[in-house]
């Protein structure tokens, strides 16, 4: 038993530095302070021969240099199966949500290794949610992995929280949800957790949340937690599964703080060198198999509207799809605050989308790409100055991009209007009108919020 015994050489916030003499630990060991076992560490990587830096998953006032710790040669686990749906839970699958015990016979680890490739299928079907800008623009790939891109206060959470509800109503049958709190703030928690009871689709969704006031080590592996419930549905369940994530920057952030806190020398962007392969780990456990899938929604904050920082570059990698929340839109009164070019998939293809939708897509494209290059002219000299042609291209632009303005579900009680969820096939049918000049008499302004164009007198 001696064996299973370290002792703490130093303590340097959240990491702490153990050194063991016999048995030396695993990865991902679970070590707990011999005299108070509700003070756990992990183990992280080796510091030295005999030394280990270990991770701090609980309070810290009684470590102390010397103090003894027992290795349980165990690794974080956290209850699975349908006794989770419904469910609010943290790192260790311990209720958050004031309903008691959760009731689940088997755990999980949080550390899988990804399967390999000849497990991996690729969906050629899109998921619809009823937001016109991400179904017209950028369609979800069934299985696919989806990037939520904005800076602060852009509406990155509120677009989330749609998704969730629309595709969650349109499809609660079919499929659970996990979503991962990572890093956000416990207001916004909160208000997810009521509005998916208010809409009654709590009974369908799991929620782990390590937020913003947990110390680094909770935040990172808050997202391992949520990725081993969503394997554990789709692979001993058959569930599909839609996984969220909110937010894989502050994911990012976490390994950053603790990269620090291990003397670790930065990489040349300024975040840990480790971060690629961080990234990997979180990404390549998410795929659909031959069976089911896992679908992958990632809210991920642009810090300082920068998109070429090197944390949010690490993301793109990944994803089959991404939407850019853009601050100048959301400024002007438009929700959701997509930008349209910037935004993309890779599913916007004609095998996949329908030559119709496809072929409509780039024309759109192509005349919001030309209005670009007139605003700058409208702006200095106003729009009764271009010439015929521009004017009619820059008002169908105009009309085109408050169109796939929205009234949100989630939002009704703040904006006073009745959400709408708006098919695939009447967006393509209104938009491909927009850009055959039936719409060229309308005011753009009365296109806004609506949710087809039938609503609005032509």
């Amino acid at each position: 038993m001696e064996e299973n015994f370290g002792r703490v050489k130093q303590v340097k916030g959240t990491v702490v530095e153990v050194e063991f003499l016999g048995e030396k630990p695993k990865i991902h060991d679970l070590l707990v302070l011999q005299e108070d076992p509700t003070i756990i560490l992990e183990v992280h990587t080796s510091a030295t021969s005999n030394s280990f830096y270990c991770f701090n998953l609980s309070h810290s006032h009684k470590l102390h240099r010397g103090a003894v710790l027992i290795n349980t040669k165990r690794t974080i686990e956290i209850p699975v199966g349908k006794e989770v749906l419904g469910r609010v839970m943290n790192l260790f699958g311990e209720p958050l949500d004031d309903q008691g015990a959760i009731a689940a016979t088997t755990k999980k680890s949080i550390y899988n290794e990804a399967s390999g490739f000849d497990t991996v299928v690729v969906s050629k079907e899109i998921i619809p949610t009823g937001i016109k800008a991400i179904d017209f623009f950028s369609p979800i790939p069934k299985g696919g992995k989806i990037g939520i891109f904005g800076g602060a206060g852009v509406g990155k959470t509120i677009l989330l929280t749609e998704i969730i509800h629309n595709i969650v109503n349109q499809n609660e049958s079919e499929s659970v949800s996990v979503f991962t709190g990572v890093g956000e703030r416990v207001r916004e928690g909160q208000e997810l957790y009521e509005a998916l009871a208010e809409n009654d689709v709590l009974k369908y969704v799991s929620l782990f949340y390590g937020t913003m006031g947990e110390n680094a080590t909770i935040r990172f592996k808050t997202a391992l937690a949520g990725i081993s419930l969503a394997e554990y549905f789709r692979d001993v369940m058959k569930k599909n599964v839609l996984f969220f994530v909110d937010n894989v920057y502050r994911f990012a952030q976490a390994g950053y703080e603790l990269s620090m806190l291990m003397n670790t020398i930065p990489s040349e962007g300024g975040y840990q060198p480790t971060l690629p392969s961080e990234m990997a780990v979180l990404h390549e456990r998410l795929f659909s198999t031959l069976t089911n899938n896992i679908t992958t929604f990632e809210a991920i904050y642009v810090p300082s509207d920068d998109m070429q920082d090197n944390g949010v570059q690490s993301v793109f990698t990944y994803l089959d799809a991404n939407i850019v929340l853009s601050r100048n839109i959301y400024q002007e009164g438009r929700y959701p605050a997509i930008e349209l070019l910037s935004s993309s998939s890779s599913a916007l293809k004609p095998d996949i989308v329908g030559e119709v939708h496809s072929k409509t897509a780039l024309k759109a494209q192509q005349l919001l790409k030309k209005s670009a290059s007139l605003e700058r002219i409208a702006s200095l000299i106003g729009e009764s100055e271009l010439n015929e042609k521009d004017k009619i291209i820059y008002k169908r632009a105009t009309i085109l991009k408050n169109y796939m303005t929205q009234s949100f579900f989630v939002t009704e009680a703040q904006s006073g209007r009745k959400g709408a969820y708006v098919g695939l096939a009447d967006t393509v049918t209104d938009v491909l009108a927009i850009l055959d000049g039936e719409y060229d008499e309308a005011d753009p302004y009365k296109v806004r919020g609506v949710g087809t164009l039938k609503e609005i007198a032509q």
